[in-house]
């Protein structure tokens, strides 16, 4: 087998319709006012207009329904673009109810992250090129508004065709608004200053298309063995790579990557972006000191997996994409070059 050739879906116009889905948990149920906060967003400063699907509020729906609704969106030619609510557990169980003939017929830019890897993976698979962010229950609806660099790079991967620069920023925040306390949704939440990016071996500029996504995802896609190509098939790819507000521990990461390498699958990537991870959950109220050492071990187990199954693969870690804020919006197949000469990563949407 060979991988697809990918193709970037049809850009959004302002005026268009959107489709607002929730393929794994259904957040807008359970805190609805957050969700119209980034409805409000969608319609007042991007300039679309979202349409919810019968399972975007609904916390009981079936994986049978969600995929229907997946395909309702991709089928209607008044939809522009889907966009995920936000990730969750159960992505994994969706994919069987959904027709690959149907939704290549019709090649909608699907946009999300966390457990919408999941979809992301299953879209590239038909050569659909999709978006890793956005999620509009998160970023959309953040405390003291969407961060500027976030809704930038949303805009752009929206609405334009171009080359742009992932850039290191000065500031993030780990944390996370109160959901149950609209208030909390006010103001702005503290920034930290930001460590820099990590480079290793960075002695040459990679171009390729992008693949990988939420690490804990991927390893269940390994697992369940249905959806991952022949690892050939992803020789000279960009792998993307972050992990989730659930905050594995380094020994679970290094496990997942190593998993992942003996499979023979690392060695295929001839560079590999990490992002920051996120290192704080409201129920333990991790230190700055804290975050710290997680940010830190983590790096380091990152290095020694690939240091045993991408040796000569160029490692990029401290990025701020997937459960980051401010949040870049990736392709998911689109271009990606990382030039380690120049210290700079450039991406195509």
């Amino acid at each position: 087998m060979t991988r697809p050739a990918l193709l970037v879906p049809p850009k959004c116009r302002p005026g268009d319709q959107v489709a607002v889905v929730s393929p794994s948990w259904a957040g807008p149920g359970y805190f609805p006012d957050v969700h119209e906060t980034g409805m409000r967003v969608l319609r007042e400063e991007l300039g679309l207009v979202p349409v919810e699907y019968p399972t975007t509020r609904r916390p009981d729906s079936t994986p049978e329904d969600r995929a229907a609704d997946l395909m309702a969106a991709f089928a209607d030619p008044q939809i522009a673009a889907v966009l995920a609510t936000i990730g969750g557990d159960d992505e994994l169980t969706v994919l069987p109810y959904l027709d690959p003939v149907a939704m290549s017929a019709t090649p909608k830019a699907f946009f999300g992250y966390s457990d919408n890897t999941n979809l992301l993976n299953w879209l590239w698979n038909l050569g659909i090129v999709g978006y890793h962010g956005g999620s509009t229950l998160v970023h959309l609806a953040r405390g003291g508004g969407p961060h500027p660099v976030s809704m930038e790079s949303l805009r752009r991967a929206l609405f334009t065709s171009g080359e742009y620069d992932l850039e290191p920023q000065p500031a993030f925040t780990d944390l996370h608004a109160d959901w149950a306390d609209p208030a909390t949704l006010v103001d702005a939440l503290p920034m930290t200053p930001d460590p820099g990016w990590t480079w290793h071996g960075a002695s040459s500029a990679v171009t390729g298309p992008t693949w990988g996504g939420n690490l804990e995802v991927l390893q269940w896609n390994l697992a369940a063995g249905r959806w991952i190509r022949p690892v050939e098939d992803y020789a000279g790819c960009v792998l993307l790579l972050e992990t989730s507000e659930e905050m594995p521990t380094a020994e679970e990461v290094f496990r997942m990557l190593r998993n992942a390498g003996e499979r023979g699958l690392l060695a295929q990537f001839p560079a590999i972006v990490v992002a920051k991870p996120k290192a704080w959950d409201r129920e333990r109220d991790e230190t700055p000191e804290q975050r710290t050492a997680y940010r830190e071990a983590q790096r380091e187990a990152v290095l020694r997996a690939l240091g045993r199954y991408a040796p000569d693969a160029m490692v990029v870690i401290g990025p701020d994409f997937g459960h980051t804020d401010p949040q870049y919006v990736l392709p998911y197949g689109g271009q990606m070059t990382v030039d380690g000469r120049a210290r700079r990563i450039t991406y195509a949407v």
